[in-house]
């Protein structure tokens, strides 16, 4: 991924559960130049697609003596060039490919970092399967702060023992991950009795779906210690997370909020007519700022009715209703 970046190209993850002729639609629509495979995905692209065996790249390596480093272009990428493509599903169920800019995912991080939230010192549980954004910000994200990220083996996150071991022995302290996930893994935690996997956590954070109660409870019960639970709201379209919000086990016993804009990032909720509304009224939430995606890729029409100019700046259109209280 690293490799991908810095040498100006585009990253496109692919999950190898999906049909092959799913596969090949996608990498059609996004001109797929290369692809990298490795001994248990290189049968899905026979004779279709250029590509890179990593396993036999790594095996056949030359020494870095004989590369020519004159032979080797330069990085024309911009701040503004597209850093990864991540394909989502929407309402219709067809495939959309969201394009993120270096700028887009660079300032999303270090609104994390800002937030207090992610920071240089934390071990990172790769949790995320590579169909969603979070798996570029706990490998490529936690590299780039100078933290350290911990791989886990194929499926690893749904063996519960094998994930609370791996909690325990690589001293994990930052986790960000569904709450559907958190629940099974509590769940076995408290019926196990090994809270002694959680004692390094510093900071849990759910995204991705609505943070229940239930949840909630669970976590109470499982007797965590100096760890942080926070609640993040955001759609892929503005890379990783647009709010936060920092549980209180004591307050929130009715509801989880969405929290608080991040760092460099905007919300403004309007009414059917486009006028902002008041506090505690309901109305659409259009989220600003720097995570907002650079379009669909050949998609135009799609784009435009994502995004909208709000006093001369760009927000996304989320679609979801939400209402203001006097905390913000």
């Amino acid at each position: 991924m690293m490799a991908i970046e810095m040498s100006g190209g585009v990253y496109c993850p692919l999950s190898p559960r999906d049909p092959q002729y799913r596969l090949h639609v996608l990498m059609k629509e996004i001109e797929c130049r290369l692809v990298l495979v490795h001994y248990l995905t290189e049968t899905k692209f026979i004779n279709n697609f250029v590509s890179l065996n990593l396993d036999s790249a790594l095996i056949n390596s030359e020494d870095e003596s004989h590369v020519n480093f004159d032979r080797i272009s330069r990085v024309l990428a911009t701040e503004y060039s597209i850093a990864y493509i991540i394909h989502t599903s929407g309402s219709t169920g067809k495939p959309k490919a969201l394009q993120a800019s270096h700028r887009n995912f660079s300032n999303s991080i270090y609104s994390l970092v800002h937030s207090y939230t992610f920071n240089e010192n934390d071990t990172v549980g790769q949790i995320a399967r590579c169909s969603f954004d979070n798996h570029i910000q706990e490998i490529l994200g936690t590299l780039m702060i100078g933290a350290t990220t911990v791989m886990l083996r194929p499926r690893g996150t749904t063996h519960w023992e094998y994930l609370s071991s791996v909690l325990e022995k690589k001293q994990i302290t930052y986790m960000h991950t569904v709450p559907n996930l958190l629940y099974s893994l509590f769940a076995y935690i408290v019926k196990s009795k090994k809270q002694e996997a959680l004692q390094y956590l510093r900071s849990l954070c759910s995204v991705g779906e609505p943070f229940n109660v239930k949840l909630l409870d669970l976590i109470k019960t499982s007797a965590i210690r100096k760890c942080r639970i926070w609640n993040f709201y955001g759609q892929t379209e503005i890379t990783i997370a647009s709010t936060f919000h920092l549980v209180d086990v004591a307050v929130d016993k009715k509801r989880i909020e969405i929290g608080v804009p991040l760092p460099n990032y905007q919300c403004i909720i309007q009414d059917e007519f486009s006028q902002s509304v008041v506090l505690g009224q309901e109305g659409y939430l259009f989220t600003g700022g720097v995570g907002v995606f650079a379009g669909y890729l050949g998609r135009d029409d799609l784009t435009s009715k994502a995004l909208v100019d709000i006093d001369g700046e760009m927000f996304y259109r989320t679609g979801d209703l939400v209402k203001m209280d006097n905390k913000g």
